[in-house]
């Protein structure tokens, strides 16, 4: 079975809204990952190492329409141009893939992801798409979590994990380290 890992930056009160501050990132502290931190390649560097196993990407429609036209024409994501997406959203219509940005699939459905995840392939790396995240982590259809771990408190926000009464989820440390930025690297296999 293909893994599914959760990639993002959050803020140490678990807000993982608007951290880069661009189009469709409406948080009032929009920005917080480069505004009010020191940026340290090195506290970045997990970014290079995930594109190394990604086989694919997968993304909640918001995020999908946020990212697909930036990322599509950026040097810092080329490397992903030509990876298999896949968009899970119920009302995204096929028509409002953005071309040019290989191939994209729509996933109507959690079951669909799992379908997924049941294919062949390597792993599937989920960029932004909290919404998304919080509903797969209830499912248990998340295997890893990849989280850089910022100095700040916004106080509010989408959050990463959700709310709900759900069963507990027991996490293994599989890599960490500090920077003296004060961000931390985290890294959770979900042990079952």
């Amino acid at each position: 079975m293909r893994e599914l890992v959760y990639t993002g930056f959050m803020s140490l009160d678990g807000v993982v809204d608007s951290p880069g501050g661009g189009p469709g990132e409406e948080h009032r502290s929009g920005g917080w990952v480069f505004k009010d931190v020191e940026v340290l390649p090195e506290a970045f560097a997990l970014k290079g190492e995930e594109l190394a196993e990604t086989s694919a990407l997968l993304f909640g429609r918001r995020s999908y329409e946020v990212f697909a036209p930036v990322w599509r024409d950026s040097e810092d994501h080329a490397a992903y141009k030509d990876l298999p997406k896949y968009v899970v959203s119920s009302t995204l219509p096929e028509s409002a893939l953005v071309e040019g940005w290989g191939p994209t699939t729509i996933l109507r459905s959690t079951d669909d992801v799992l379908d997924l995840k049941k294919s062949e392939g390597g792993a599937i790396f989920i960029h932004g798409s909290a919404e998304l995240a919080r509903r797969l982590s209830d499912a248990r259809l998340i295997d890893r979590y990849h989280l850089l771990v910022f100095p700040t408190l916004l106080g509010a926000g989408k959050s990463l994990f959700s709310s709900a009464d759900n069963e507990k989820q027991v996490l293994r440390l599989r890599d960490s380290a500090a920077y003296p930025n004060g961000v931390l690297k985290l890294i959770y296999e979900v042990a079952g």
